[in-house]
């Protein structure tokens, strides 16, 4: 029963689609495209859509990227639930996976729907800013960051299951 087994992890993934999901619909209800709000000296909320991917690589294509994007996050999707279903009992792996996956899926239901990904979160410094990111982004980012450190020893085992790795 491999489903059972995953439910913790599709759990965290539904968790995070949703938290993204519920955060784009207020900053798309509150601001309109390009409107910007400050919370604090180095932190704005504003609206933009990212028809590319990450740090807006390929935004200015004519929109052909599209559905390229949406075809990598549906293949990626469904290869972190065949890992998920092979390695359930793999935490630290599974945790990053479930996050991986719901940030992907969150972002997927943009493409989708907007035909661009929907970013609120500006970081800024003297003048300088950060790309504008949103939920989905950072649970991919940390599902990365927890990636890594299950490779260099935070499984139960130390190791990344073999065939995740090949």
């Amino acid at each position: 029963m491999p489903l059972r087994k995953m439910l913790p992890w599709l759990g965290i993934a539904v968790i995070v689609i949703v938290l993204d999901q519920l955060t784009k619909y207020w900053i798309h209800e509150i601001l309109t495209y390009g409107q910007a709000i400050e919370v604090l000296p180095f932190f704005n909320l504003i609206l933009v859509y990212n028809p590319g991917a990450a740090f807006s690589f390929l935004s200015d294509q004519p929109g052909w990227q599209r559905n390229l994007f949406i075809a990598i996050a549906t293949v990626a999707s469904g290869w972190v639930l065949y890992l998920l279903a092979r390695f359930p009992h793999k935490r630290l792996f599974c945790v990053a996976l479930a996050l991986i996956l719901g940030g992907a899926i969150g972002n997927l239901i943009d493409r989708i729907v907007f035909g661009a990904v929907i970013d609120f979160v500006d970081i800024h410094v003297a003048g300088y800013h950060w790309p504008a990111f949103n939920v989905a982004d950072s649970s991919i980012t940390c599902g990365a960051a927890l990636l890594i450190l299950a490779g260099f020893g935070g499984q139960e085992d130390g190791t990344l299951p073999e065939t995740a790795v090949k």
